[in-house]
């Protein structure tokens, strides 16, 4: 079964109570930017990285998402809450709010949708997770956009009437995420089984290992509504220990934390490349596929994270919107840190050398040419930097999982 991730945020059982309407709050930048409101949720403090996702629905999956870790969530839908909490819509295996903190414009009254079973409030409170309300988001996007991604903090009650420069002080001595690894914190500690919802499916007999390295539960969920077994295993098992799941396909998922740091992941993808088994990566998986085959790794000045972020098929011109959450990105072949995003149309059509063959860029997002895909040229691997599971949606990418059940069955006719 997974396991019970280490609590993250310093709040004592006693302090897990709700708060009033004018209880203060604010949100300390490292930079020295203040951004005063009040507090929902839990009482006390909370330290990450303050970014922010354009996402207008989803709220639920994007707080319970791994790949959110240690960050400070800013939402730029004006109003949150509306459709309450139930207990379906979690991305993480165990219902764990993975971000640290929530910061939001409006916080609505009351849920009104037939699904929710509490308030927002009220599963922030029971797991201690700290948010600031009335801030105005439209500034401190603009901020983070024009400085980048920067540590933050949110303190409420007393905390928040504390001298700036000692809260400023605070929040950065908290490690920056370059540099940062995080997916042993959110991994399954022990290996599991999700079972095939059917058996008549295309996928029927099959079985995938995925490493979770922050797995959300909609992406199981995908293999089993295709016929597939899914063995969930830790982050770093052996590839040794994987053998003996006799796997038709290896899958890498999403996940927190620097991929420069993800060397044993990077070995692990090359012997399962070198075992010529095919392999399926995305976000955290598609930047641990790009080192294995040889590129590089940077991070984004603010990231890309939503539900509305276009991707460009290299070969075929076509747009799919898709879901997306990562602060860092594969440097493009032939590109220095120095000059990620200048891709020309020359460049996409060309493969790079890699030990496992000719591999070429499959995805692009035309807001700023950021690397979305890569592939070996033969079409045994094959990675993506957005989410075809992605819960709330969209869905453009979902037929992915159709093109790994088909590169899989190939491989076990051969």
């Amino acid at each position: 079964m997974p396991s019970t991730p280490t609590p993250h945020l310093s709040v004592s059982p006693l302090e897990r109570r709700a708060v009033t309407n004018h209880t203060p709050a604010a949100l300390v930048l490292a930079d020295g930017r203040v951004f005063r409101g009040t507090a929902f949720g839990a009482i006390g403090r909370a330290l990450g990285e303050a970014v922010f996702t354009t996402g207008m629905t989803g709220y639920q999956e994007t707080m319970t998402d791994p790949s959110y870790c240690r960050q400070l969530v800013c939402a730029t839908a004006p109003h949150i809450g509306n459709t309450g909490w139930n207990d379906e819509d979690n991305e993480s295996s165990d219902s764990t709010i993975w971000v640290s903190g929530v910061i939001i414009r409006d916080l609505s009254a009351r849920p009104s949708n037939w699904r929710s079973q509490r308030s927002l409030e009220e599963e922030m409170i029971a797991q201690g997770i700290v948010g600031i309300k009335n801030v105005d988001t439209r500034a401190l996007v603009r901020h983070l956009r024009d400085k980048g991604s920067l540590n933050a903090g949110i303190f409420t009650g007393r905390d928040a009437t504390a001298p700036v420069d000692d809260l400023v002080a605070i929040v950065n001595d908290v490690p920056r995420m370059a540099g940062r690894t995080l997916s042993e914190d959110v991994s399954t500690t022990e290996p599991y089984v999700v079972e095939p919802e059917v058996s008549t499916t295309k996928g029927s007999g099959l079985t995938v290992v995925a490493y979770d390295m922050g797995i959300k539960t909609n992406t199981p969920r995908n293999f089993a509504q295709r016929g597939i077994t899914t063995v969930v295993v830790p982050a770093n098992t052996p590839f040794e220990e994987i053998q003996k799941y006799n796997p038709d396909g290896v899958f890498i998922s999403n996940g927190p934390g620097d991929p420069s740091t993800a060397d044993e992941m990077v070995d692990i993808v090359r012997q399962v490349l070198a075992a010529k088994i095919p392999f399926f990566g995305i976000c955290f998986g598609n930047q641990i596929f790009g080192r294995a085959l040889g590129l590089e790794t940077y991070k984004l000045k603010f990231g890309h994270r939503g539900i509305n972020v276009p991707v460009i098929d290299v070969e075929t011109g076509q747009v799919s919107i898709t879901a997306q959450n990562h602060g860092f990105a594969l440097l493009p072949p032939h590109h220095s840190h120095d000059t990620p995003n200048t891709i020309n149309a020359g460049e996409l059509s060309a493969s790079f050398d890699t030990p496992f063959g000719p591999a070429h860029v499959t995805y692009i997002c035309p807001n700023d040419n950021v690397v979305e895909g890569v592939a070996l040229d033969d079409g045994r691997a094959f990675s993506v930097q957005y989410h075809p599971e992605a819960a709330a949606g969209p869905h453009d990418a979902n037929p992915l999982f159709d093109q790994f059940v088909t590169l899989m069955q190939e491989g076990k006719t051969k």
